[in-house]
């Protein structure tokens, strides 16, 4: 599903160049769950990034589902991005004045991958897939934390996406949450969605199928 060939990321700072990620090589199979470690600032979110088509590598190859998204024109890769690939962040980023069905909708809206008129009835049966159906019609500030970041899950599925990609999502939960976000990202990868969880949670290795270890923009293991 996933394959990265001699990736690398450079940036331009004010002391000079800075190597986000070297010579990246990684295949990531359909259905795998894939959780990459490191220390803060040893280019997982980079990673992640590259991915999702967030940002571009200085060189190297990204394909997803045998698509190699790295020369795509900014429109061909917004497009792109919103049919393919679902993101959930750290601070679950849900607009704060749509409720959070209408979260879920938004995405739909953006991609038109869903019919107007069925894009509510869908946006409900990601709820209940997530457990929180009954927080449909309610602002994200009146919802817990893993309240909030199941939603945010919703929002990552809301079409169809064959990769779904997490940048420290359990970050600001407690440990019984954290863990139950775990499990609904297993099940996720049980059914067919390929998952990329960027985390320091160590509990995470009782979900998933392998990890990758980043140090200093290189894989290590």
């Amino acid at each position: 599903m996933i394959t990265l060939k001699n990736l690398s990321k450079t940036f331009a700072t004010p002391a000079g160049t800075f190597t986000a990620l070297n010579d990246i090589n990684l295949e990531i199979n359909r259905g795998e769950f894939v959780g990459v470690i490191g220390k803060s600032g040893s280019g997982k979110s980079t990673l992640l990034n590259m991915i999702g088509g967030i940002d571009r590598p200085s060189t190297g190859v990204v394909s997803v589902a045998d698509t190699p998204i790295q020369d795509f024109n900014e429109n061909r890769l917004a497009t792109w991005r919103g049919r393919n690939v679902g993101f959930v962040f750290q601070f679950f980023q849900l607009l704060p004045t749509l409720t959070a069905a209408e979260n879920i909708m938004l995405p739909m809206d953006f991609s038109k991958s869903v019919p107007t008129n069925e894009r509510h009835k869908r946006a409900l049966t990601l709820l209940d897939r997530v457990g929180v159906i009954e927080q449909a019609d309610k602002l994200p500030a009146t919802l817990s934390g893993g309240e909030q970041q199941r939603v945010a899950i919703a929002r990552a599925l809301a079409n169809e996406p064959s990769v779904v990609l997490a940048d420290e999502p359990t970050g600001n939960l407690d440990s019984v949450t954290a863990q139950s976000i775990f499990n609904l990202f297993r099940e996720m990868a049980s059914a067919g969605t390929t998952v990329v969880i960027a985390t320091h949670e160590a509990d995470i290795a009782r979900v998933i199928d392998r990890t990758v270890e980043i140090s200093d923009g290189s894989l290590v293991s």
